[in-house]
Parts: structure tokens; C-alpha cells; sequence
């Protein structure tokens, strides 16, 4: 399984509309990239590893491909309409890594 990570930093000044985000982006993904998508993941920082201490990130998405080639394939093709949808929700940049799942428990 092959793991599409789109992580939002959480600098000063940032916003983020997770209810947009999880409601209205998340679908739009669902819905563009269709049966290549193999599972969808929305996440909300709360806290970084110290009590009290800011999430890393304000949000994170996972999408989830039986391969690279797949995920390349299905975002390569809409990229243009997500990554234009990212103003609707947030003033950041997101970060992206490609990783392999290789425990799920």
C-alpha cells in the first residue's frame, strides 16, 4: 500500500478551515480520482510531543494507492483542480511525501 501524505505546516499566521477541508476537499478527492483511491484519511493537529507544546501540523490528508504508479497517475491528472481548491481552506503550502506502508496493524 502506498500512502499519499499531504501534511499542512502549522506556522504563525496560518488558517485552516478543517471543516471545509474534511467536508468539501476531501470529497472533491474522493470524486476525481475514483476507484485508484483505496482510502482516504483527514487529520487535525492537537499537540506537539511536549504538554502544551503546538502541533507540527495544523492538518494532514492521507490518500491511499496500491502503487506509485497509480498515485502518480490518478494526482498527476487532477492536480491542477486540487491544488487550486487549497485557498478555500488554508494560507499554507503543503508538504508531500510518497511512503509504503509496511506495518498496519
Amino acid at each position: 500500500m502506498i500512502v499519499v501524505s499531504v501534511m499542512y505546516p502549522n506556522t504563525e499566521g496560518c488558517t485552516f478551515d478543517m471543516d471545509y477541508y474534511r467536508d468539501t476537499h476531501m470529497p472533491l478527492v474522493r470524486k476525481l480520482i475514483g476507484s485508484e483511491l483505496k482510502g482516504l484519511r483527514a487529520e487535525k493537529g492537537l499537540g506537539g510531543p511536549a504538554p502544551g507544546a503546538p502541533a507540527q501540523y495544523v492538518a494532514m490528508g492521507h490518500l491511499m494507492f496500491d502503487s506509485v504508479e497509480s498515485a502518480g497517475k490518478a494526482l498527476q491528472a487532477h492536480a491542477p483542480v486540487l491544488m487550486s481548491d487549497i485557498p478555500n481552506f488554508t494560507n499554507v503550502q503543503p508538504m508531500i511525501q510518497l511512503s509504503e506502508v509496511t506495518l498496519d496493524s
